[in-house]
């Protein structure tokens, strides 16, 4: 009997192992080839990292809707429009001939990549309640592997076609893989999901703000480096496909990272020594970046990426182990992933404008580095045993109860 159960997960697994896959490569993708982008559209740094932003923007406001559209919806089928979306927004870089059409594809694409995450991490916890941390592990090692694979698949089909465009526009096929695979082994919901009001109400709790700040400030650190402003590592060689290897080499170690800590870390306990582990290897790569960028580019490139890899997994995992109920549990990590983007939107500018004023990204990197260091202090409060005085028992069972917020702790 456990055998055959364990079988009949196996296609979800598969689900969960390829959407996951989809979530990042049309932010990656653009990197290697940044150079061709700009020549071809006319945009300058800036409007190279709104491909970067705009989308983080739309994943940070359409999480603050997904408990709402979920309950009107269902999952299921969210899911499956929003991988239709993903799918058309690739198809259409095919024919974008100017830089801001380039930007209104990255919108479509962002719109359906931020309906997933919103709405993805319910159905995670609802279908695999015992295995909640290894599952999301997969779930990040692929959404991080998908960043790697962009990164280098880009620049290989860009030179096979010759177009620029076709090394972005190819990405509609893991897309298609994945609807259909979802439409077939994805299970009906389970009745209406019991996170539909929370959202305003979980917004008057510290804990949701903390938790939106640490994550915001983290993943911040993800994106300069592999979007658009990457020509930073395309200087010493000045190729595209150089710039790929090292760009694959950033996500392909978040992938390792994010699949391996939640597996080690069992289903419960402090949280908060892994978390820390893998701030101080980002902070490490930070500084070697700011400081050294000549003497270990791979190195320090691969030691941000398994910091941050790791930390996104074992975010979602931490706002999960808040609440037991699926639905609230979801939706406070929707909470988080939406404030939390909204935040990590702002950095890809910020880096820009930087390298705009000082004619280099070692300020970006010192950016990154203090935000870090701010994570691991606000990392403390994260301890287990203050989750039921953040949420308490009652207000989860009753999420639509006047209640003071002033009576709750932090």
């Amino acid at each position: 009997m456990k055998n055959a159960a364990s079988l009949s997960m196996r296609p979800l697994l598969l689900v969960v192992a390829i959407v996951g896959l989809n979530l990042r490569p049309f932010i990656t993708a653009v990197g290697p080839l940044a150079e061709d982008i700009r020549t071809g559209t006319g945009l300058g740094l800036q409007g190279m990292s709104l491909l970067t932003m705009v989308p983080m923007i739309l994943m940070g406001v359409v999480a603050f809707l997904g408990p709402a559209l979920q309950s009107a919806l269902g999952a299921r089928r969210l899911i499956l429009a929003a991988l239709a979306v993903l799918g058309m927004g690739s198809l259409l870089r095919f024919y974008s001939a100017s830089g801001w059409q380039l930007v209104g594809t990255a919108a479509v694409i962002g719109l359906g990549v931020a309906i997933i995450q919103a709405v993805f991490p319910v159905v995670i916890k609802r279908i695999f309640p015992t295995r909640v941390a290894a599952v999301m592990g997969l779930y990040s090692s692929m959404l991080m592997g998908g960043g790697a694979l962009g990164a280098k698949a880009a620049p290989i089909v860009a030179g096979a076609i010759g177009s620029w465009h076709a090394g972005l526009a190819w990405l509609v096929l893991p897309a298609a893989i994945a609807f259909l695979l979802a439409s077939i082994y994805l299970p009906a919901d389970g009745g209406r999901a019991s996170g539909r009001n929370v959202t305003a109400h979980f917004l008057r709790r510290p804990r949701v703000w903390l938790l939106m700040a640490c994550f915001g400030l983290v993943n911040g650190g993800f994106f300069p480096p592999v979007s658009p402003v990457s020509p930073h590592f395309q200087a010493p060689g000045g190729a595209r496909a150089a710039a790929g290897n090292l760009l694959a080499r950033l996500g392909g170690r978040p992938a390792i990272s994010a699949l391996v800590l939640p597996s080690c870390i069992g289903r419960g306990g402090d949280r908060r020594i892994w978390l820390w582990l893998t701030m101080i290897s980002q902070a490490a790569g930070f500084a070697g970046l700011a400081f050294w960028p000549q003497l270990a580019p791979f190195g320090w490139a691969a030691m941000v990426g398994a910091g941050l890899g790791g930390c996104f997994a074992l975010s979602l995992v931490v706002a999960l182990d808040h609440l037991s109920d699926a639905g609230h549990a979801g939706a406070l990590s929707a909470l988080m992933q939406g404030g939390g983007f909204l935040i990590a939107a702002v950095p890809p500018w910020i880096v820009a404008v930087l390298h705009d004023l000082t004619g280099g990204f070692r300020a970006g990197w010192l950016l990154h580095l203090a935000s870090v260091i701010i994570v691991i202090a606000l990392t403390y409060r994260l301890a287990p045993h203050t989750y039921e005085r953040a949420f308490p028992a009652t207000e989860e069972a009753s999420p639509d109860a006047s209640s003071d917020p002033r009576q709750y702790g932090r």
